[in-house]
């Protein structure tokens, strides 16, 4: 039982201890970003408002755009812009990796909101599980109706017991890497347009320890592919994709449509 007299330094000690955790991790978080200008400025602003100063650094990679993206990015304070002449996710990812200077490498999308506490639950999962080289988790889509955001819950859901019995699991635009694991893995496959590049990264960052998948590590995002390309055959797309990377270590798809 805690005391009165205890109380305090058990608060004091609490406080150390997550200090301490803070400084030992340094998160940087890369954002790719090709013709986002209407989105990047809430993801930049959501990043910086609910991080409380917690990360390292905030890379902008350009992704080729030909509209404001730089110039919004540009406009908040702090942030690194990084210019990249060819489109390609997994081309801008890696140039972020390869221009950040953390331990910790987050990724998520132009399109993606940070909610608070995000940070903390990095860096807490991240000290409680020492052998933990990757987590990530779901999106909570922003923009569906009802109906639709009940049925994106229940997919991933029904997702977990894949994950469970494959035993890796990672969503791209919401997704923690340890550095040196990258480092070992070469960074990300760029041969990989779209879909499978996340499952191709929490299959290959598998062998050199645990990858976590956790439904309450979420970010909020835009749901614009389901409205562009309808609910069931972005579901179907990501399916089928997961499946082809897991069992053959390639995509099925070699093309996609952006929506903007």
């Amino acid at each position: 039982m805690i005391n009165n007299t205890t109380k305090p330094q058990v608060i004091k000690t609490i406080l150390w201890d997550t200090i301490q955790q803070m400084k030992d991790y340094k998160i940087s978080l890369v954002i790719p970003a090709h013709n986002e200008e209407k989105y990047i400025g809430e993801c930049l602003d959501s990043a910086i408002k609910n991080s409380g100063g917690k990360f390292f650094e905030i890379i902008v990679v350009n992704n080729f755009s030909t509209d404001k993206t730089e110039q919004v990015a540009r406009s908040r304070k702090g942030v690194i812009v990084i210019n990249h002449d060819k489109q390609g996710v997994t081309l801008a990812r890696n140039r972020g990796f390869q221009e950040s200077k953390g331990n910790l490498i987050a990724y998520i999308d132009a399109d993606n909101k940070i909610p608070e506490g995000w940070c903390e639950a990095v860096i807490k999962e991240f000290t409680d599980n020492p052998d933990l080289v990757l987590l990530s988790g779901p999106y909570i889509y922003y923009d569906l109706d009802k109906f639709q955001h009940f049925l994106s819950k229940i997919y991933w859901y029904l997702a977990m017991p894949f994950y469970w019995t494959i035993g890796y699991m990672a969503i791209g635009g919401n997704m923690v890497i340890k550095r040196e694991t990258l480092q070992k893995m070469n960074g990300w496959d760029e041969s990989i347009v779209f879909y499978g590049d996340d499952t191709d990264i929490a299959r290959r960052a598998g062998k050199f320890g645990k990858t976590k998948f956790k439904l309450g590590f979420t970010v909020y995002s835009s749901a614009r592919r389901f409205s562009g390309e309808g609910l069931a055959k972005t579901a179907i797309n990501y399916i089928l994709n997961f499946f082809s990377e897991v069992f053959l270590h390639r995509p099925i798809s070699n093309k996609y449509k952006g929506f903007r």
